[in-house]
């Protein structure tokens, strides 16, 4: 698997990442160790996580985090593989209960905290916050966050869900007082297109649309893109993911994604995925699948080689 430094870092990152969201949860034990050693024996060294994963689950609150935590260990990998995690979400109801500044000093730190013991690690190579607050201004976050990068508990940092704007304002502060500021983005961003629009309530998740993709291409700011997959829409001819993906637009792609992949060899996701690959900017599509099959069919995306014409075409409204 090729790798990409990541600008204003020294990490070399698999073009590839793995979704450890499941870990813990949906898949324990055995399951986790096959997922991990497929990926890194392939090459892979990029894995994300967060702090919320995996409330949702019974018993699943930080499953995620000790689950690749303990695989890392067990491997000897610490230091040889890159760990991103989230921490600073919103309330989600009673199986996650926040504080309403979820982005204040106190809370991250707590945050921060908690992941660093949930994975037995020492730092955390590339620290996330899961949502913005724009109640807060970006200085006092760049502010709280530099706190931990100077004490050796993160050493970058990243912001998912953020506006560019948002992006844009916290690494101009962060310049401007020679601190650390973002890296890395984190939207949900994939060939079909999402039936919620983007909107400008910080609760919400974000797709990369036609605005921040016109700002990651003129400044080549890299994204790791969540629901890199559609969440099996490729996959399944549709089927998978058409609550969030089903619409005209991703059906065209979808039929297009089709045809390439018959006159390349190849399956519609991977496709999918060398699209993601071939923007004008840094773009790691985060693998999340719990099925090798389907991990072992993702990573052969690496193989496939688009034409800009292709990626024009793909991407046709």
């Amino acid at each position: 698997m090729r790798t990409l430094r990541i600008p204003s870092t020294g990490l070399d990152v698999s073009a590839l990442a793995y979704g450890a969201s499941r870990f813990g949860t949906s898949v324990t034990g055995d399951g986790v160790s096959r997922l991990y050693e497929t990926y890194r024996q392939a090459g892979g060294n990029f894995f994300d996580t967060a702090h919320c994963y995996a409330f949702w689950s019974t018993g699943g609150l930080g499953a995620s985090e000790r689950a690749l935590g303990e695989w890392v260990r067990r491997h000897g990998d610490e230091g040889r593989v890159v760990i991103a995690t989230k921490g600073g979400h919103p309330d989600a109801g009673e199986d996650y209960r926040r504080p309403n500044c979820y982005l204040s000093g106190e809370v991250l730190a707590r945050d921060i905290a908690d992941s660093l013991e949930r994975l037995g690690l020492p730092h955390v190579d590339i620290y996330l916050l899961h949502r913005d607050d724009r109640r807060v201004d970006v200085s006092e976050i760049i502010d709280a966050l530099n706190e931990h990068v100077q004490a050796g508990r993160l050493r970058h940092l990243g912001a998912s869900n953020w506006t560019t704007q948002r992006i844009a304002a916290a690494n101009a502060y962060a310049a401007s007082r020679g601190l650390q500021g973002f890296v890395i983005s984190q939207p949900r961003f994939s060939l079909a297109t999402s039936n919620k629009p983007a909107t400008e309530d910080d609760l919400d998740t974000r797709p990369l649309d036609e605005i921040a993709h016109a700002w990651h291409a003129a400044t080549g700011f890299p994204v790791m893109a969540y629901s890199s997959t559609a969440c099996g829409y490729f996959a399944t001819d549709g089927q998978a993911g058409a609550g969030t993906f089903d619409n005209p637009v991703s059906r065209r792609r979808l039929a297009r994604a089709r045809d390439l992949a018959t006159q390349l060899g190849h399956s519609p996701t991977q496709i999918a995925l060398a699209w993601l690959m071939h923007q004008p900017f840094p773009v790691v599509p985060i693998l999340g699948t719990t099925n090798l099959d389907h991990l072992h069919d993702a990573m052969q995306a690496l193989t496939v080689q688009l034409t800009p014409e292709h990626v024009a075409w793909l991407g046709c409204e």
